[in-house]
């Protein structure tokens, strides 16, 4: 028999948004009865989420510290003309991780996993058993809207734990390592050093195409680390993914298109670096927002996430006019010059831009000096964008 469930606020989607939105409510609202309902048997599901110092203000730390399961203290990019060591923080945070925190912080029947939603409002969610959940507010995180929406292209990627036969031998994490062969648009390859005999191996793509041949890429991960000279005892868990990178789109639309009265967050609101596609950092500041308000009603929850969703696509033109240059003014093949010669800049600049907090300095910066794509059809490609 259906039966209704009463709480403050319900979050659907048990991702990285929404469980740091859960643990960050409990911590500062501990008597705030919070719902985090999911298909899914775990919280997080099965990923490896990583992120710069800079990219997380100092006072939205205490969110993501107890999450933290990796820390560096810089980080290596190699280009067939440049490679440097960056000094710059760098963290790493697992799903178990973030499993086991949110259930050590929220009580047991807070948690609703392994229950399918078919339907939410700005007060009301109903599970595909029958069963419905009134809240005071409703927050929906449960991934992106109507991404036909947007101008998009495309990262994706393979990664794949190693477990090695021998010690790597490379402490330092390589956020990128474009001396490989250029694929389908600009290529590269990501490696964190988890343990000494334990490296992630990520074969990732900025593409034209949200194509994903898993069985080709994964198979080109055990190649690369064959070709470093790491013998593979035992190859562990599998992750891929494609992130949209965007030129451009109507916002307003896509917004309404995740549920135009209901508040939400991560992918869904549209909050993602433009051109990275990551949403740790802005998932950071949402529940950072949301855990400063008082009134938890879906309408003020509603008011609060689409203001700030929209001052952040807003505010982040420069990095789609650069996505824009990247994709529609470059060849693929010749994709990867435009991030050599982006990492030849100041650490504390590239810190910035992937924060998406880029001084009018830093994007006269980036944009000065001799650049990788031809003018002429640079300026088309953002003329073309601009267009209705």
């Amino acid at each position: 028999m259906a039966s209704t469930i009463s709480c403050d606020v319900a979050i659907v989607g048990a991702g990285l948004a929404g469980g740091m939105i859960a643990l960050a409510l409990k911590a500062r609202h501990p008597a705030l009865d919070v719902r985090l309902i999911d298909a899914a048997p775990v919280v997080g599901g099965n990923h490896l989420w990583s992120f710069f110092g800079s990219d997380v203000a100092q006072g939205d730390r205490w969110i993501v510290a107890p999450l933290v399961v990796h820390a560096w203290r810089g980080y290596d990019v190699r280009f067939p003309a440049h490679a440097r060591t960056i000094d710059a923080t760098y963290y790493s945070i697992e799903s178990e991780r973030l499993d086991r925190e949110v259930r050590r912080v929220l009580p047991a029947d807070a948690l609703m996993l392994g229950r399918k939603v078919s339907g939410a409002s700005p007060t009301a969610v109903v599970l595909a058993d029958g069963d419905r959940i009134e809240a005071k507010g409703v927050i929906d995180v449960r991934g992106p809207g109507d991404l036909s929406l947007l101008d998009l292209a495309w990262q994706k990627f393979v990664g794949r734990e190693l477990v090695l036969k021998a010690p790597h031998g490379s402490p330092t994490p390589i956020v990128m390592d474009a001396t490989v062969p250029q694929i389908d648009g600009y290529r590269f390859v990501y490696c964190l050093p988890l343990a000494d005999d334990r490296m992630f191996v990520e074969d990732t793509y900025y593409s034209d195409t949200p194509d994903l041949d898993v069985e080709t890429l994964t198979t080109r991960v055990h190649d690369y680390a064959e070709a470093r000279g790491w013998a593979v005892a035992q190859a562990a868990r599998v992750e891929s993914g494609v992130l949209p990178v965007a030129m451009g789109g109507d916002f307003e639309a896509y917004w309404r298109s995740g549920g135009a009265h209901v508040a939400k967050a991560g992918m869904r609101a549209g909050m993602f670096h433009p051109t990275t596609g990551y949403s740790l950092p802005d998932a950071v500041r949402t529940a950072s927002m949301l855990a400063r308000l008082t009134d938890f009603s879906g309408t003020t929850l509603h008011d609060a996430t689409q203001a700030m969703a929209r001052a952040t696509w807003k505010s982040r033109g420069f990095y789609r006019m650069l996505d824009t240059m990247l994709f529609r003014a470059s060849e693929p093949e010749e994709r990867y010059r435009i991030l050599e010669r982006f990492y030849r800049l100041s650490p504390a600049l590239i810190g910035r831009f992937y924060a998406g907090r880029s001084t009018l300095t830093d994007k006269a910066r980036v944009l000065t000096g001799k650049p990788p794509v031809p003018i002429a059809r640079a300026v088309r490609a953002i003329a073309g964008s601009m267009r209705p």
